[in-house]
């Protein structure tokens, strides 16, 4: 292959005062001429922060990945990006998660970077630094952060998904204050993400399964040493990815995508993954549709045994054979052909996985559950679709109608689920309202409802939740989410009155509202919006700008991408 002039010497091989500039102030960090003269630049695009707690570790991996790269003949340059901690950022990381993604496309095509490593972990620290750079469109490759070690709390074997049962638990007062907080330091004992299959672990699921990082890249563990090691074999290989011109619109094709869909749905991944992955194809220019996700599921059962939709942990999968394992157990349900960042095929990378342990990866002739993946149900309350995962739901409720108890936004739930009074049985429908991109806005994770407590003391431990937001990967339940188009944008949804009768049938994909459509016609006549427009901001631009979830939830202008080329050059 012919070798290409490298895009970073249209800064550093300059002639006269512009070279001289570009070239002096990078000295001034005591770099030596050489590493000016030819060598790849790579960009490490860092998303360490302690306000992002899942990726506390990234100095670390940040400084092996410059190691490989060095190693290769390049020459590796950190950067920093906005941060997205789930954890504390409010109302919610995924209102920024777009702004992120701009943030990350903009620092690459202003820099001069031949290729670019992202470090990513927590939840929209992935999407956003993937979608950014899928516009920009150079070489890249990603690392994940890895799962945190999972917890020891009196005996038991502990991660985020308890975080559900402990509230529902200190509710009841079957763990004291006392219990909770100590609960609190032995869960989150180690660096890294999120120790079950949340949405941060399906994200680096979703990374590996796209081939967009090395093999095992998924389920190492935060901290354990091999996770370096990725790292600096990563930096090695970026630089090989420049000197070929291996771009990410080479490894993001069609195949890719739905080898993706088919992983999560074998690995009981987030709900969150179709919002992402939606916003991922809209920058690399692939055709998604939010019926693919239901199409490419079907008919796959769940093959990890992890939480929540199963019973372990993701160091349990690395030990058991890591993701690796996993993909040859399906390997005839994925395109083995499609290429991968480190040169080889996905059906390559896997031929000498092994399983070792059966009890984490199953079969595909016996399974852990028959039912995985997303299910995607339509009808008059959800005409452009929602959202359900089976594999953490309870199966008698996949068939079911109710009466709707209905919120009309967060603040409504708040205050009225544990009222005494509450008009509620458990055969009941929870409805929330005005929770979705526009309405919240930014599409909170809220829409896996804490069962009021007079349920709960029934001892009902799920029913059917539905809303226009979304719910944390660790989440579980019969939860009906993304429902599209949203209330705040006048979707049916916002017409939902108490009282109302839902029926939800998952095998059949349908969300009914039993009420005529003469009586939706009137109540639509009365509707008046609720949604609060920011006068100012990013939020407003958020708000007048971002789509809804059945397209990915990114801003109509952010569509696609303007490549690497500088609109304007300083000479």
């Amino acid at each position: 292959m012919e070798q290409k002039k490298l895009r970073s010497q249209n800064w550093f091989g300059r002639k006269g005062k512009d070279g001289f500039i570009y070239r002096a102030w990078m000295k001034n960090q005591g770099i030596p001429p050489d590493m000016l003269e030819g060598k790849p630049v790579i960009g490490i695009c860092n998303t360490w922060s302690e306000l992002t707690p899942c990726n506390g570790h990234f100095r670390e991996l940040a400084e092996a990945v410059k190691k490989g790269v060095l190693e290769a003949g390049g020459f590796p340059v950190e950067f920093p990006v906005m941060s997205l901690g789930e954890t504390l950022v409010k109302p919610t990381a995924m209102l920024y998660r777009n702004l992120v993604s701009m943030d990350v496309e903009e620092s690459i095509r202003a820099n001069p970077l031949d290729g670019v490593v992202l470090l990513c972990g927590c939840d929209k620290t992935t999407p956003s630094l993937i979608m950014g750079a899928c516009s920009v469109n150079l070489p890249t490759l990603v690392i994940s952060g890895g799962p945190m070690l999972k917890g020891h709390w009196k005996g038991k074997d502990i991660g985020t998904s308890d975080v559900w049962r402990f509230d529902a638990a200190s509710k009841l007062g079957e763990i004291t204050s006392e219990e909770f907080l100590e609960a609190e330091a032995c869960m989150a004992r180690t660096q890294g993400h999120c120790a079950v299959m949340g949405t941060a672990s399906t994200m680096a699921v979703m990374v590996e399964s796209l081939g967009l990082s090395l093999p095992n890249n998924a389920a190492i563990p935060a901290a354990d040493a091999r996770r370096k090691v990725l790292s600096q074999l990563s930096g090695r290989r970026i630089v090989e990815m420049v000197r070929q011109q291996v771009v990410l619109s080479d490894i993001l094709g069609r195949p890719a995508f739905e080898n993706a869909i088919r992983v999560n749905a074998a690995l009981g991944g987030s709900t969150n993954f179709v919002i992402h992955l939606l916003a991922i194809a809209g920058r690399i220019g692939v055709e998604l549709c939010l019926d693919d996700f239901d199409v490419l599921s079907r008919g796959i059962p769940l093959l990890a045994n992890i939480q929540p939709s199963g019973q372990h942990y993701m160091e349990d999968l690395y030990y058991a054979g890591g993701l690796p394992a996993l993909l040859r157990e399906m390997q005839t349900l994925l395109h083995t052909g499609a290429m991968t960042v480190n040169g080889r095929t996905i059906g390559q990378n896997i031929a000498q996985a092994e399983v070792y342990n059966r009890g984490i990866i199953g079969t595909l002739q016996e399974p852990f559950k028959p039912e995985s993946g997303i299910v995607v149900v339509r009808g008059n309350l959800a005409p452009d679709g929602a959202v359900i995962k089976p594999s953490a739901a309870s199966p008698h409720l996949l068939k079911h109608a109710g009466k709707a108890v209905v919120f009309e936004n967060i603040e409504d739930y708040h205050l009225r689920v544990d009222d005494p009074d509450l008009v509620i049985d458990k055969d009941s429908v929870l409805v929330l309202k005005n929770v979705g991109p526009r309405g919240y806005p930014g599409m909170a994770e809220v829409g896996n409802m804490t069962l009021p407590k007079k349920i709960l003391e029934q001892g009902v431990s799920d029913m059917i939740r539905i809303s226009d937001g979304r719910m944390s990967g660790t989440g579980f339940g019969t939860v009906v989410l993304h429902v599209s188009p949203e209330a705040a944008a006048g979707g049916p949804l916002a017409l939902v009155r108490n009282g109302d009768t839902i029926r939800l049938d998952a095998h059949q994909g349908l969300l009914q509202l039993e009420v005529s459509d003469a009586e939706l016609a009137d109540r639509r006549a009365s509707w008046q919006p609720t949604e609060k427009i920011q006068p100012r901001g990013y939020v407003y631009l958020y708000q007048h700008h971002v789509e809804q979830a059945h397209l990915g939830a990114d801003m109509d202008f952010l569509k696609g991408g303007s490549g690497s080329q500088v609109s304007r050059d300083s000479h």
